[in-house]
This record gives structure tokens, C-alpha cells and sequence, in this order.
């Protein structure tokens, strides 16, 4: 008896053991699969220029050395042009074909090249206003972005007031400034701008800990003052709220009439959004 049972252990781990061999090796198979896929190259349609073709961006290493290495690191670096023939285009997808501009030497300058001298090659771009030419180029690609910029309240790109590289960099890095690892670091590009809203504050408000964004969007929205939302919801995304009794109760605090009032920051409760220096529940 005792030895059916070791016999039947001995059985139930073998088994057990090549479930689990199974389970690895699909494990395994799965990751290469996924490993395989995944490429760190975005296939771009690039548009015609008449006049001039696309020569890939080594070419633009012979004279723009310093800017080609560290445009290695930029995530527009990654775009490539499809097709047999296909060109790492990170340059040529915002400036244009630079074949002209390659042959003359660096006289004729590419069809967008957002500063003022030589002349630019002929084709689309060619008489380009340069103020607007750089946020042309952006919304080519981005046109999401281009309609968050139509609504109500934006910055001030449309109106020539700020480009688009002013918050994100083109030619070195993230696009994206603060991403990764530097989340506290995307908030600098916003606090340039309003330094009224940097502190220190002896009574900070936590969202600023998770960026501006958390509240405003980056581009434009439906609602005053770019917010997400326009209305206290906005807050109670994280301020919990419980039913009690039939009432509404936000931190411990009785808010069922409060909340009719307005939002919190207009109803003069919680007027001091970013921060308060004299006031825990930032009344003032």
C-alpha cells in the first residue's frame, strides 16, 4: 500500500513537472514572438516635393554633425520611410527632401527650415511664413493635435504666440519632456511659463506631484483655463466622496449644499489650487 502511494507521488509530480516544463516553454515562445515584433522604427508617409527627393538622414550628417548625434536619442530619430527603398527620414520628416539642399552645398536651404537667409528649395513649404512653418510641419502628422488647438481655450500656437518646440524638443530626447523616469521634470516646460504656480508652498495640493496635465490639458480643451473638466467632478476624480445619511461627505466635511455652489475652486472654498502658504484645506 505504502509503495502504491509513493509510486502515484512519484506519478503526480512527473506530471507536474512537465506542466510546468509546458508552461515555460510556451512562456518562452510567446516572449520571442512579442520580442520579434516589436521594433523600434515608425514606418512614415512622407509627402511629395516637387523638385527634390528624400536622401535619408546619414546624409545630413556631413555638416550637421553635432546635431545628428545627439538627434540619435530624439524620438522622431525612429521614423523611417516605407517601401524597398526605405531612408531613416527623422530629419526629412519635418524639414522636407533635402536633395537640393545637399547639392547646393547647404546654399538652397530644405523646403522647411524655420529660420530666416538662403532660399528654400522650391515645392510645398517654399514662402512658408516661418512663424507659422513649424507648427505646419507638426500637425502634418499630428492632426489630433491640430484640433485640440481649434478649441476654445489653447495655447497660444495658432496665433504665432508659441511654437510647438517650445515644449517639445525636436532634436535631442523625449518629445515628450519629463517622460520615463523624469515625471517631475515635465512640469519645468509648464512652470517657465507660469511661475506663479511653482511655490514653495507651506500647504502643497498632491495633484501638482503628479503633473499639470492631471488637471489641464497640454494643447487645448472645451473648458476655461485648458482644465479637463470644468466643474467639481474634476476633483472628486481624487477627493473620495461618501453617502452618509443622505449626505455627502468629502474628508470628513458635510459638502451636500457646498457642492451646488459652484466648483470648488469658484464656490470661494478652495480658491488656492496649486498651493496655499497659509491655509491646509487651500481656502486661500
Amino acid at each position: 500500500m505504502i509503495n502504491f502511494r509513493i509510486r502515484r507521488i512519484g506519478r503526480i509530480s512527473a506530471g507536474w513537472i512537465r506542466g510546468l516544463v509546458v508552461l515555460l516553454l510556451v512562456s518562452a515562445f510567446s516572449l520571442a514572438v512579442i520580442s520579434c515584433r516589436t521594433v523600434n522604427r515608425s514606418v512614415v508617409m512622407l509627402p511629395n516635393y516637387p523638385g527634390a527627393k528624400y536622401i535619408g538622414s546619414k546624409e545630413c550628417e556631413q555638416c550637421h554633425e553635432e546635431i545628428y548625434k545627439t538627434f540619435q536619442t530624439a524620438g522622431h530619430a525612429r521614423l523611417m520611410a516605407e517601401g524597398p527603398n526605405a531612408l531613416n527620414a527623422g530629419c526629412e520628416s519635418c524639414h522636407g527632401p533635402a536633395s537640393v539642399h545637399s547639392d547646393s552645398g547647404g546654399e538652397t536651404k530644405p523646403p522647411f527650415s524655420f529660420t530666416s537667409g538662403r532660399p528654400r528649395a522650391s515645392g510645398i513649404g517654399a514662402g512658408t511664413p516661418v512663424a507659422r512653418a513649424a507648427e505646419n510641419v507638426c500637425f502634418q502628422c499630428h492632426g489630433d493635435v491640430r484640433g485640440q488647438f481649434g478649441l476654445p481655450s489653447h495655447h497660444p500656437v495658432p496665433e504665432g504666440k508659441m511654437t510647438c518646440t517650445e515644449c517639445h524638443p525636436p532634436h535631442k530626447g523625449s518629445a515628450h519632456l519629463g517622460g520615463s523616469t523624469a515625471l517631475r521634470g515635465q512640469d519645468e516646460t509648464c512652470l517657465n511659463c507660469h511661475p506663479a504656480q511653482r511655490g514653495p508652498y507651506v500647504f502643497e495640493h498632491e495633484a501638482l506631484r503628479e503633473g499639470c496635465t492631471t488637471c489641464h490639458g497640454a494643447h487645448g480643451t472645451v473648458n476655461a483655463k485648458m482644465l479637463t473638466v470644468r466643474d467639481s467632478n474634476l476633483c472628486l476624480k481624487c477627493h473620495f466622496q461618501q453617502v452618509q445619511g443622505g449626505s455627502i461627505r468629502i474628508g470628513g466635511s458635510d459638502h451636500t449644499t457646498r457642492l451646488s455652489m459652484g466648483a470648488c475652486w469658484t464656490a470661494g472654498c478652495h480658491e488656492a489650487v496649486h498651493g496655499s502658504r497659509v491655509n491646509s484645506s487651500l481656502r486661500f
